[in-house]
C-alpha cells in the first residue's frame, strides 16, 4: 500500500500493516508531531513524555536554538567522512565539551550512540595497553545486573540477563569476567554497614583481578548509576573511591558508563561528579544526554593518561564508523549543550525537578494512608531520574492476585500500559532484583531538564493514578 491515499489524504499508519521490524511485539503507537514534553499521535491524541524516550530528551522537542543550528548545518555542510575531513561543529563540539570537564578528560572521540560509545570504550582500552608495552592485558571486569549497549561485545562486558539469553552461545566469557552489583537494597546483608559491604565488594573485586593474574586486567567498567536493569541504582557511599583503588594498584582502568546518567541527568555535567565520589575516569562513555535526541551521538571521553599513551604512539584512535563526528549530528549536540548551559538547567534539575520529584512520589506511595505503599520496595534516584521498584513478596500481597492484569502482563509493564492509556509515557522494567534476572518489578522516570514543577506534579499524579489503577485490576 502506498503511503497516501488515492485522494491525496495522508493514510493513517496505525490502520495498515508496518513494514518495521520493531523492538515490540506489537506496533508503538505513531507520534506524529512533539513539542517540549508533549507528544502528539496521529490519531490527535496528546501525551506527556515523562521518560524522554529513554532518558535522552533532555531539553524536550522543538527547541527553537537546537533547530536553528540543524537547518545551518544542513545548509553549510551536513557530511563528511572523518578520516578524510574533519568538520568544524565536531571541532567546537570537543573543545567544549572538554573545557567543560574541568581538567578530567584531555581527548574526545565521536560515534553514533550509546553501544557504540562502549564498544568505543572497549577497544580505546585494549589499544592504550597494547600500545604501552602491555599487551598482555585483555581482561574486562564488569558488574552483574548491568547494561553496557545491545552489540555482542557489549552484552558480553554487561550483565543482563534477559537481554544477553538469546545471544548467550556466541557471548565472549573469556575476555569478559563479572562481580557482585553494588546494589545495597538487595544485596547489602542485615548484619553489614555501609561501610563493611564496601569492604565486602572491594574483596571480591581484587580477588577477581588476582584470579585472573592481575597484570591480564584491562579495567574495572560500571555504571555511574544503574540504568534501566535495575532502575537507577546508586552505589553506596565511598564505593566508586574504593574500587578506583584496585585499579590502581593493579595498573588497570577504571573506566565508567555514563550512556544513561551523564550529561546533566543527575543534576551534574558527569553523574560522578555527584553520584560516584568525585572520583573521575579513566575513560568514559556518553551518549543520551549528549545530543538529546536531535541526533544519533555519543562520545568517548579520555583522561590525559589514555591521551598521552596513544598519542605517544601511533598517535591517532584505531577505531571508527562512517557517520563518526557526523557534522549534524555535533552540531546539534552542540547546540543542545549550550541550551542546558545558557539556561542553567542543570540548576533546575538539582533545586526544582529532583526534590519535588522524589518527595511527591514518596508521599503519594509510601506515606502510611498510600494504597500502593505495601507494594513498593524502595523509589530512589535524584536530578531528573528516578525510579519506582515494586515487590509483592510480602503478607499484603496475598490479596492481589497478579494474573487478573489485563494481557497478563507484568505488574511494571501493566502500570508502563496503563499510564500510555492515561496520557503519559513511562517506562516499566522486569527482573532486575536478582542476579537470575527472574524478579522484579520497576518503573522509570527521566523526564526533560527544563520540565516545570507544575509539570512534575502532572507526571506524578497520571503515574501514581496508573499504578493504582492496575493494583485495584489485581484485586486491591
Amino acid at each position: 500500500m502506498s503511503s497516501s491515499t488515492s485522494n491525496g489524504d495522508t493514510a493513517k499508519y496505525g490502520s495498515r500493516p508496518t513494514a518495521i521490524l520493531h523492538r515490540t511485539p506489537w506496533r508503538p503507537p505513531v507520534a506524529s508531531s512533539a513539542e517540549g514534553i508533549y507528544v502528539t499521535l496521529e490519531d490527535g491524541k496528546k501525551l506527556v513524555d515523562a521518560v524522554g524516550g529513554a532518558a535522552v530528551a533532555c531539553v524536550g522537542n522543538g527547541h527553537p536554538a537546537v533547530k536553528k543550528a540543524i537547518k545551518e548545518q544542513v545548509d553549510k555542510v551536513a557530511y563528511v567522512y572523518n578520516m578524510q575531513l574533519s568538520n568544524e561543529p565536531a571541532e567546537e563540539l570537543a573543545h567544549y565539551l572538554i573545557q567543560a570537564s574541568k581538567g578530567a578528560f584531555e581527548l574526545v572521540g565521536f560515534v553514533s550512540g550509546g553501544s557504540e560509545a562502549m564498544e568505543g570504550v572497549i577497544k580505546t582500552a585494549r589499544q592504550y595497553f597494547y600500545e604501552t608495552g602491555q599487551p598482555q592485558r585483555k581482561n574486562f571486569i564488569a558488574r552483574q545486573l548491568s547494561f553496557h549497549g545491545n552489540t555482542v561485545a557489549t552484552l558480553s562486558l554487561a550483565y543482563h540477563p534477559t537481554r544477553r539469553a538469546p545471544y548467550a552461545a556466541i557471548l565472549d566469557t573469556e575476555n569478559f569476567h563479572h562481580v557482585s552489583p553494588a546494589y545495597a537494597a538487595r544485596f547489602q546483608r542485615a548484619d553489614e554497614t555501609e561501610e563493611q559491604y564496601v569492604e565486602r565488594l572491594r574483596k571480591e573485586l581484587e580477588d577477581k583481578f588476582i584470579e585472573l593474574g592481575p597484570e591480564t586486567v584491562i579495567g574495572f567498567v560500571a555504571e555511574t548509576v544503574v540504568g534501566a536493569t535495575t532502575g537507577v541504582v546508586p552505589a553506596p557511599k565511598g564505593y566508586f573511591k574504593t574500587m578506583k583503588s584496585v585499579c590502581d594498584k593493579y595498573g588497570a582502568l577504571f573506566i565508567l558508563d555514563e550512556v544513561m546518567s551523564g550529561m546533566g541527568r543527575m543534576g551534574t555535567l558527569h553523574a560522578w561528579e555527584s553520584y560516584g565520589d568525585g572520583i573521575s575516569p579513566d575513560l568514559q562513555a556518553v551518549a543520551k544526554g549528549l545530543g538529546g535526541g536531535y541526533a544519533a551521538i555519543g562520545a568517548v571521553f579520555l583522561s590525559k593518561r589514555i591521551a598521552d599513551g596513544v598519542r605517544d604512539a601511533s598517535g591517532f584512535w584505531k577505531h571508527g564508523h562512517t557517520y563518526q563526528a557526523n557534522p549534524l549530528s555535533c552540531a546539534a549536540a552542540l547546540a543542545v549543550q549550550k541550551v542546558i548551559a545558557e539556561e542553567n538547567l542543570l540548576d533546575n534539575v538539582r533545586t526544582v525537578i529532583g526534590p519535588h520529584m522524589g518527595a511527591l512520589l514518596r508521599a503519594r506511595l509510601q506515606s502510611p494512608n498510600a494504597p500502593a505503599a505495601p507494594f513498593v520496595f524502595d523509589v530512589r534516584g535524584g536530578g531528573a531520574w528516578w525510579a519506582v521498584e515494586f515487590d509483592f513478596d510480602g503478607p499484603e500481597a496475598s490479596r492481589l492476585d497478579l494474573k487478573k492484569i489485563k494481557g497478563g502482563e507484568p505488574f511494571a509493564m501493566a502500570v508502563q500500559a496503563r499510564a500510555l492509556e492515561n496520557g503519559l509515557i513511562i517506562m516499566g522494567f522486569t527482573g532486575g532484583a536478582t542476579l537470575d534476572g527472574k524478579k522484579g518489578h520497576h518503573c522509570m522516570l527521566s523526564p526533560a531538564y527544563n520540565v516545570t514543577k507544575e509539570q512534575v506534579e502532572t507526571i506524578v499524579d497520571v503515574f501514581v493514578r496508573s499504578v493504582e489503577e492496575v493494583l485495584k485490576e489485581a484485586g486491591l
